[in-house]
């Protein structure tokens, strides 16, 4: 395991990463990764994060962002943390006219940053997909308020870059998430497993808590899953607003809609340098 590491530790609304600056030589080696993942990701025992962002070059934008959950896992995208490394390029001038396009495994995001009392980025998230297939979840057409086996929810999922399924719920603050997302989690109809979004509407806010893929446990705030979620509540009549406030643990997400695209606006924050 390599040592002697220089990392940058930053969060959005609370959902925390390890940030490796790969963008001029490697760092930790590929076979590596998954288990620097886990080591230093574990809270008490090391540096404690969501996820280990690993930003490298990229032959197609102005820079790659590759992202490791705390198990170890390699996810394709992450809505708070591309979110960090915009505000990471943007500190090392990296962006050209508060304007930066980042290469994810769900394909190139383009992402406009502001600086004015706090770092305010705009991602555009692309359009989220409904069916089935594009989920990906077995079986044909739209995936919504379907009865799943092993729960009492009914649930839609949608992917926006990642797959994530969304549950209606009257009191959220009661869910007993450890309990109920696993069994959504890891239902058979997903056969790549799913992140699950308890969501509730309260006066025009939508609130929601996400229990993430490769985390295993409930994040303060999900980007994606607050897309995702603001998208399916749009889908089933919960609101019919363009613009969501999207109201997480961590803080609060601004989801717009602009024909079938989604954009998602949210700030993110650097915690402190360090060496592993």
């Amino acid at each position: 395991m390599p040592s002697n590491i220089k990392f940058t530790k930053m969060h959005g609304n609370g959902n925390d990463f390890i940030i490796i600056d790969e963008l001029n030589e490697k760092i930790v080696s590929e076979p590596e990764k998954p288990g620097f993942s886990e080591k230093h990701c574990k809270r008490r025992f090391s540096v404690g994060a969501d996820g280990v962002l690993y930003l490298q070059p990229s032959q197609t934008a102005d820079l790659k962002m590759r992202i490791f959950n705390s198990d170890g896992t390699e996810a394709d995208m992450c809505g708070n943390g591309i979110r960090c490394a915009a505000k990471y390029a943007y500190e090392k001038d990296l962006t050209q006219n508060n304007k930066i396009e980042i290469e994810t495994g769900a394909g190139n995001l383009e992402i406009e940053t502001k600086q004015r009392d706090m770092f305010w980025a705009k991602v555009n998230m692309g359009k989220p997909l409904y069916k089935r297939k594009e989920i990906p979840a077995e079986g044909e057409g739209e995936f919504i308020n379907e009865e799943l086996e092993n729960t009492d929810h009914k649930v839609s999922a949608c992917s926006v870059g990642v797959p994530h399924a969304v549950v209606e719920t009257q009191d959220i603050d009661q869910i007993d998430i450890m309990k109920e997302a696993p069994p959504i989690r890891h239902s058979e109809i997903f056969p790549e497993g799913a992140n699950v979004n308890f969501i509730q509407k309260i006066n025009n806010k939508i609130r929601v808590r996400t229990f993430e893929r490769g985390v295993e446990g409930e994040t303060l705030s999900c980007g994606t899953g607050s897309v995702a979620s603001a998208a399916i509540a749009r889908k089933t009549g919960l609101t019919d607003k363009k613009k969501v406030e999207v109201e997480t643990k961590g803080g609060v997400l601004k989801i717009i809609f602009e024909d079938k695209t989604a954009y998602m606006e949210g700030p993110a924050e650097t915690a402190y340098n360090g060496t592993i």
